[in-house]
């Protein structure tokens, strides 16, 4: 990559170390996804019936929607500080989860339970939010691929929390909480030393270099899931064969340092080797006389082209005058100014209808494999998280290659992973043998896509200088959602039918529901409502059009403008 400032080679390599250490913030970020492998200890601990269960996930999922202080915070303070809210509130909120499941205390009163899991869910917010800005604001020209590769672990971090706890500790709740309380505090620590604003690639070496890199980045994240993947298909372990697992995990999850330490090494001997070269001659910009002339060449039909409208890039604005008129989509709001805008509701319900549906399947797959007929859940909580970083890291990286070459807009995957969501509850509703595993897989799939989509979406209609807090006024889905369809539509039905004690249900102190009944109103009803998202989306997709034809364009004028500057440069290097 080209040097960007003072100390070349040390921000460059800050820069993508940084980045390293977002995504292992991420892969045990989605602490807030495995509830499933600790909420049947729970249920039984404090003799709850599913109604109560389900209002407890919920009450993780309300964490979320405080997000909206760390969205706040994060346009005033630096990530680190962020980081060490985030981590300090998890402590506390699962540590406390942790004694009560190890008897080390006597369980809580139903409502501080409620809101010690709403602490820990809150406490993700602050580090999705510390390491999701500041990575979109270092690499503004990539953000399909930054949320793609940051959501994906954050997807997979489900898996590798159940996996390494099923190879150490045997799937033990107490362990899995001790894990939950502990290890994201310490990863932290290392992302404070490194998660710093950077200035953006400012040329076109440094563009392909980052291009490069997050292909990188990619192949190695698939390699993970492959591997996780695989551990969790192929049946029962031993005790040694599941910590080499462990340990080989662990050397994946470092693996994308590989990345920061080929830059430091090219920059430093390219450095080292201009030195040697010509210890005394200025860089090529500064004593080149025709390379100003070129250069405004280039400035002056860009200028004319940003007067007209046709190459204003999306992400860097022009700055408003004095008396600031209400900007147009594709500029800078606030989050008042974006709650003004029909497209941003559009944004918000879609979202809703996807997400939300998602995680009531999230929350109650303990139950529902229960009521499938499966002892041990673990390994659909496993494959939804797999399968969600495969829709997550593929949506970002597709959505972003087909806005470049052809200005397709990102809601068009949005529309097509609700399509597919209704085939996945449609078949977990029939309740058939192996419905669950396609269940699990499809809706895995089509909520990484959702969330992966939605964000630089969000970014792109409403731009980065206040991100923060949109993206956290948006993820305001996950709670309401958690509420609407976990809290009340699944804990409602599934109490209903419980209760019903017809020969296709087995009652255990009238809380426990058997047969592939027990969640069929659920997964309809569901169904239903990703139908409406999908109906939102396309009318969102429409909507946009013109934003995205500009953004083609702009990426469009911007490369042209790239390749004359190399063709007219040819002469005067020579």
């Amino acid at each position: 990559m080209g040097r960007q400032g003072s100390g070349g080679v040390n921000v460059v390599t800050n820069k993508w170390l940084g980045f390293v250490t977002a995504v292992w913030v991420q892969a045990i970020a989605g602490n807030n996804y495995t509830f499933a492998n600790y909420s049947v200890a729970l249920k039984a601990i404090l003799g709850l019936n599913q109604v109560e269960l389900n209002n407890l996930s919920v009450a993780k999922d309300v964490g979320k929607a405080f997000g909206l202080v760390a969205g706040f915070a994060s346009d005033y303070l630096p990530a680190w500080l962020i980081l060490v809210i985030g981590s300090v509130e998890g402590f506390f909120g699962y540590g406390v989860q942790w004694l009560v499941v190890s008897h080390r205390i006597r369980p809580l009163p139903y409502w501080q339970m409620c809101v010690f899991l709403c602490m820990g869910g809150n406490s993700t917010t602050w580090m999705n939010t510390a390491v999701l800005v500041t990575c979109m604001r270092n690499f503004p020209k990539n953000r399909g691929p930054v949320v793609g590769i940051l959501k994906g672990y954050i997807g997979l971090s489900t898996a590798i929390f159940t996996d390494v706890c099923s190879a150490l500790f045997a799937s033990n709740p107490s362990s899995f909480l001790l894990m939950l309380t502990f290890v994201p505090g310490i990863v932290c620590v290392a992302a404070m030393l490194f998660m710093q604003p950077v200035p953006p690639a400012a040329d076109e070496r440094a563009e392909t270099e980052e291009s490069n890199s997050f292909s990188v980045l990619n192949i190695l994240a698939i390699v993970l899931a492959l591997y996780l993947l695989v551990f969790d298909m192929s049946g029962e372990h031993g005790v040694v064969p599941s910590r080499v697992f462990a340990g080989f995990m662990l050397v994946l999850l470092a693996a994308p340092l590989i990345v920061p330490a080929k830059l430091f090494i090219q920059e430093y001997c390219s450095a080292s080797t201009d030195v040697r070269s010509n210890p005394g001659t200025k860089p090529f910009r500064e004593s080149n006389s025709a390379g100003r002339s070129i250069e405004k060449e280039i400035k002056e039909p860009l200028l004319k082209n940003i007067e007209e409208g046709e190459a204003c890039p999306v992400q860097n604005p022009p700055p408003p005058p004095i008396s600031r008129r209400k900007p147009r989509i594709g500029e800078d709001h606030t989050i008042f100014e974006a709650m003004q805008k029909f497209d941003f509701w559009l944004l918000f319900l879609a979202f809703l209808c996807g997400v939300g549906t998602g995680m009531a399947v999230i929350n109650n797959m303990g139950q529902i494999g229960l009521a499938m007929g499966y002892v041990d859940v673990s390994v659909f909580v496993s494959l939804i998280s797999i399968w969600g970083f495969f829709g997550r890291i593929g949506a970002g990286s597709v959505s972003e290659h087909f806005i470049r070459k052809a200005g397709v807009p990102r809601p068009v995957w949005m529309a097509a992973s609700q399509v597919v969501m209704i085939a996945g509850y449609l078949i977990m509703a029939a309740g058939m043998q192996g419905s669950l595993y396609i269940g699990s897989i499809v809706v895995g799939i089509c909520y990484g896509v959702r969330l992966s989509i939605s964000v630089p979406t969000a970014s792109e209609l409403f731009g980065l200088k206040y991100y923060g807090l949109i993206y956290n006024f948006l993820i305001l889905n996950l709670p309401i959602g958690s509420f609407l369809f976990s809290g009340l539509l699944a804990g409602i039905l599934y109490d209903m039918e419980a209760s019903e004690g017809d020969n296709r249900t087995v009652l255990e102190n009238g809380k426990t529901c058997v047969g592939g009944h027990c969640y069929r109103l659920v997964f309809l009803v569901m169904a239903g409502v990703c139908l409406l998202g999908f109906g939102l989306d396309v009318l969102l997709t429409f909507r946009m059009r013109k934003l995205y034809s500009t953004i083609y364009k702009s990426r469009k004028a911007t490369e042209t403008q790239k390749l004359r500057h190399k063709i007219e440069s040819i002469p005067a290097a020579c």
